[in-house]
């Protein structure tokens, strides 16, 4: 089998991922994975450091929330919701590559393995949360001023709402065993729903 530098990492983390997914952090080795690749161990050392440098690599490939980039102040808020399902649909289709078999709860695992091995990990999605709660209530407020919705809001309620319900998604996902399009349609119904209350 013949790869060329770039292939070769990108088929190693896509390997690495499916063994990670199924059988956690602890429970895959560095043998595990040179033997599920094809690859001797020094090979392997060749393209990361150690096992934690290669899981980093997956959960930076795999594990990506989603990065929806508008200007707050002119994007209405019913504009700013079709870009986020449509985001978090291509995120998810990324997620869950057809090709990947996995129990859905692995997901949980894997996060959680993220936040013990990863350094930075935590604090970085602390810093997303943050940083997605500051845009969306920005969006909100600037559909209020635009008279797009209702002004009787606590707008940094509404926008913990909107992520709140877009993290829903891992229940449809892990919990009731939803595909990713089941699970966007019942995003896109809800957010459409809540849309239409604050219209009123």
């Amino acid at each position: 089998m013949f790869f060329n530098m770039s292939s070769s990492r990108d088929y190693i983390i896509d390997k690495a991922y499916e063994l990670f997914l199924n059988k956690s952090y602890e429970g895959v080795s560095i043998s595990d994975i040179s033997e599920a690749v094809g690859m001797t161990k020094g090979a392997l050392y060749h393209h990361f450091t150690n096992k934690e440098d290669l899981f980093k690599a997956v959960i930076d490939k795999y594990l990506v929330f989603p990065d929806v980039q508008v200007d707050p102040e002119t994007i209405t808020l019913s504009a700013f919701n079709d870009i986020v399902v449509n985001e978090i649909h291509r995120m998810l289709r990324n997620m869950f590559a057809p090709n990947v078999t996995f129990v859905p709860i692995h997901y949980i695992t894997m996060i959680s393995d993220a936040l013990r091995h990863y350094p930075g990990f935590k604090e970085d999605k602390e810093r997303y949360i943050e940083e997605k709660t500051a845009t969306i209530r920005r969006v909100i407020e600037n559909a209020i001023m635009r008279q797009e919705i209702r002004s009787d809001i606590d707008t940094n309620t509404m926008a913990r709402l909107y992520l709140s319900i877009a993290m829903g998604l891992a229940g449809n996902l892990i919990i009731k065993n939803y595909s990713v399009d089941e699970s966007i349609t019942l995003l896109r119904m809800q957010i459409n729903q809540l849309y239409q209350l604050l219209k009123r």
